[in-house]
């Protein structure tokens, strides 16, 4: 992670931003960059987070803005709306080959069957194997 970034959200400092598209919205630069309090942001804008939940991502481009909260001690990186590019979709083969990952990791290592739950690495067997053998070494 990069060294922590000091964004100021003084007031003062508040002008209108000229925007790629012309516009103006309510925010600062820092060196350069457009950044915005929470809230401030204009449409057209989105997060990496925001452009995941509608199947998108950034696509290459450099981040346009910084969205920052908490007195600048959070920020997010912002991205063109525009310039994104759809997500890639999974293929059926990598599906599949997810599908046979998660059935192996519920699978125990001991009894050999399936449960509903991911059978803990460290040991390899599932929760009544375990306590099969605690009840074996108890008595």
């Amino acid at each position: 992670m990069a060294a922590a970034l000091e964004v100021s959200l003084h007031p003062a400092r508040s002008v209108y931003v000229e925007l790629w598209n012309g516009k103006y919205a309510l925010g600062w630069e820092h060196y350069g960059t457009p950044v915005f309090k929470f809230g401030w942001a204009p449409a057209g804008l989105a997060t990496r987070r925001q452009l995941r939940a509608v199947h998108m991502c950034p696509g290459g481009q450099e981040p346009y803005a910084l969205l920052a909260w908490r007195k600048g001690k959070r920020w997010a990186w912002h991205y063109r709306l525009d310039l994104a590019k759809p997500s890639r979709r999974a293929t059926p083969a990598v599906l599949n080959a997810l599908d046979k990952a998660m059935r192996a990791r519920r699978t125990c290592g001991q009894c050999h069957r399936e449960q509903t739950y991911c059978i803990p690495t460290s040991d390899g067997r599932c929760i009544d194997c375990i306590d099969a053998a605690d009840c074996a070494h108890a008595a």
